[in-house]
């Protein structure tokens, strides 16, 4: 899908005599032995956020032929001035890349960044890189509202089938879903996956209930067993443990998850997960220090560069002709012929938008038929209540 990015600017300096250099030279970067690689996470391997990225960057290890020694982890780092002093050891110890995973970290990234002009930040979910100033301050995102989309059809095919045999009602085929806090980031996802989920199930409905956090076992898990007592007969999810799966497993409700494959925590009721490569981007922006080469300012990428997924589909519980269902959607995604946010497929208060525009930009989101997600920068945008969702806070 093609982008219309913020351009970066240089992204190369030069650094102290302490430390490994880039070339005076733009374009030389700096060798491979010379690299050192900072990451800051919000949590760690046993959250699936956190576990994502740090699948993405042991395949960003793998494909550079990087040693261990070279990539400086820090787990557990909260959206507070931690952050910051987790950022400024990085850069002290000779990190000349830093990667912050947390929506909530990027005022002190920033801060980091100007501080440190010579090395390179890269913040996942964030918006102020571009307005910043800052040569050496980069957002990253994917399109995680296709994987969304893609694991909605997956979702909605279900719920067909239990139409079929009289499990569910046609009229009270309705869909609950955790979400993490009432940002762009989560309405964009959660009506991604419902018009996937409508595109195959017409009569669906959801609910969406906030736990204003993004990763609590026991809130996820709360609201997941809420919304089954409403009345919701599939859950999805826009939070990062296995709570809301642990619920759906116990109560005999399908689910789908998000970062990471839930059968092992649901092995009857998981149906996929919708899933980021992180991989992708940071190779990419790796390799971008390694070249001396510009990194931009926003970077987002979908099906077409490989950078998001639905994971392994649960053979026990997904609907028959999934499969076949989820490659033709894919590629349908992948080459442009299907938008996610077609305005044909939703309305709002029984209306269709041919326009939008928000936070007093004069950017113009719907032309040609359909909401242009992640393509004016890299976070999401999407903030609108369609008909068919509610919302109910925790």
């Amino acid at each position: 899908m093609k982008k219309a990015l913020a351009i970066g600017l240089a992204a190369v300096m030069a650094v102290s005599m302490s430390a490994p250099v880039f070339a005076e030279d733009e374009g030389k970067g700096i060798a491979k032995e010379d690299l050192k690689v900072g990451v800051i996470y919000i949590g760690d391997e046993n959250e699936g956020y956190t576990a994502a990225h740090m699948k993405g960057i042991d395949e960003m290890e793998e494909k550079l032929g990087l040693d261990d020694s070279q990539i400086i982890e820090k787990t557990l780092i909260g959206e507070d001035e931690g952050c910051y002093d987790a950022a400024a050891d990085l850069a002290d110890q000779g990190c000349q890349i830093i990667f912050a995973n947390s929506f909530g970290h990027e005022t002190y990234i920033l801060e980091a960044a100007g501080e440190y002009p010579e090395v390179q930040f890269c913040h996942a979910t964030g918006t102020q890189a571009a307005s910043s100033g800052l040569s050496n301050m980069h957002n990253y995102f994917t399109n995680i509202y296709e994987a969304r989309y893609v694991s909605g059809v997956v979702a909605g095919l279900k719920l067909n089938e239990m139409i079929e045999d009289g499990t569910v009602k046609e009229d009270a085929c309705k869909m609950g879903y955790v979400g993490a806090f009432p940002y762009a980031e989560v309405i964009s996802g959660y009506t991604a996956f419902y018009l996937g989920a409508k595109s195959v199930c017409p009569s669906v409905t959801m609910e969406v209930k906030y736990t204003n956090s993004w990763a609590s076992f026991d809130l996820e898990k709360e609201c997941a067993d809420a919304l089954i007592s409403d009345g919701c007969v599939l859950i999805s999810q826009h939070a990062d443990t296995t709570g809301a799966p642990t619920a759906c497993e116990a109560a005999g409700v399908p689910c789908v998850g998000y970062n990471i494959s839930m059968i092992a925590t649901a092995p009857d009721q998981a149906l996929t997960s919708a899933s980021n490569n992180w991989g992708i981007y940071m190779t990419y922006a790796v390799q971008s220090v390694l070249d001396g080469t510009e990194i931009p300012a926003d970077w987002c990428k979908g099906f077409s560069d490989g950078a998001v997924l639905v994971t392994e589909l649960n053979d026990k519980a997904v609907a028959p002709g999934t499969k076949e269902k989820v490659e033709e959607v894919e590629a349908k995604l992948a080459s442009g012929e299907l938008h996610v946010f077609d305005t044909s497929t939703w309305t709002v208060n029984g209306e269709t938008l041919d326009t939008y525009k928000k936070d007093g930009s004069d950017i113009e989101y719907i032309s040609d038929g359909y909401f242009h997600e992640s393509e004016f920068a890299s976070a999401p945008a999407f903030d609108i209540l369609i008909d068919g969702i509610t919302t109910i806070d925790n």
